[in-house]
């Protein structure tokens, strides 16, 4: 993966595997509430894929960027496999990991580009996936002060 184009195709596979994920993780919730939190981080990863894709065909926007707290409540978590009766605190542990992961990946990117705008785009989509970790963390916290 040494090309301009295959790293944004990656990028783009990765976030269109992420909207699939959040999809079928809002199916499974029985609960409208977690099934609409799910629905909204799906919206958000299409978004992601889009600015992929805008970038692709040429049209960079100027990142903004701003430093996420990171909790690392997902750090010391165990795995999850995806089940059929996954339940909320499983699918959140879930989501956790995945938004760390995508977070790696477009700091991995971002460091491996020679554009600038490139890699201020990459770390940008880095800092979105740290939100959407923290946004998990946060939810995660207030469920075990509840119980």
């Amino acid at each position: 993966m040494d090309t301009f184009n295959e790293i944004l195709d990656f990028a783009i596979s990765r976030e269109e595997e992420a909207y699939q994920f959040y999809t079928d993780l809002a199916g499974k919730m029985t609960r409208p509430y977690m099934r609409d939190v799910f629905e909204d981080f799906a919206r958000e990863e299409r978004g992601h894929k889009m600015k992929l894709t805008a970038i692709k065909q040429g049209k960079l926007e100027e990142p903004k960027l701003k430093r996420v707290v990171d909790l690392k409540i997902g750090d010391y978590l165990i795995d999850i496999e995806p089940g059929k009766n996954i339940d909320y605190q499983q699918a959140l542990v879930l989501a956790m990991k995945r938004e760390k992961a995508a977070f790696r990946l477009y700091t991995d990117l971002a460091a491996k580009v020679h554009d600038e705008d490139l890699r201020g785009t990459f770390l940008m989509l880095a800092q979105e996936e740290a939100k959407h970790k923290l946004r998990f963390e946060i939810e995660y916290d207030e469920i075990l002060s509840e119980n």
